[in-house]
């Protein structure tokens, strides 16, 4: 493909492709330094910075090839709407995810059982959590020599 990669541009919180664009060693070069994705435009025979124009930059968060190297996924946030015709993406769709409060939530809780702050009522239920674990860990042990059975059978 004439020295050009197709890379995949993915909202790193929502998980939605946003689009297509295409990368040659310089527009990865700079995607890398400016932490801003750059494409080589075909059609302007340039490097194109997203959001150069629009002002809707995509700011990078990750970029990872795929199992041949011949493919790139950015994942990325997105000042903006993304396609050139002002929708989210470059199939029309809107950038959004029903259920991003239990992804929230979820990052929050387990931010929490990183950090484990004293006094706070998340980390008392984890530890809560961790000795119902324990116990039934150590019934399940007692259930066991009790009836016989090695733990390998259940």
């Amino acid at each position: 493909m004439n020295g050009l990669v197709p890379a995949i541009i993915q909202d790193a919180d929502t998980a939605k492709v946003l689009m297509l664009g295409f990368m040659n060693k310089e527009a990865y070069d700079k995607t890398v330094e400016t932490g801003k994705v750059t494409f080589f435009s075909r059609t302007k025979n340039r490097l194109w910075t997203k959001g150069e124009e629009s002002g809707n930059f995509l700011h990078v968060v990750s970029i990872k090839a795929d199992c041949d190297n011949d493919t790139l996924l950015i994942q990325a946030d997105p000042a903006g709407p993304v396609c050139h015709t002002g929708t989210d993406t470059c199939w029309g769709e809107k950038n959004e995810e029903p259920v991003m409060f239990l992804k929230a939530l979820q990052d929050f809780i387990d931010k929490r059982h990183e950090e484990m702050p004293e006094g706070s009522y998340t980390t008392s239920l984890l530890l809560q959590k961790a000795i119902v674990s324990k116990t039934l860990h150590v019934n399940c042990r007692k259930d066991i020599a009790v009836h016989g059975r090695s733990i390998n059978s259940i």
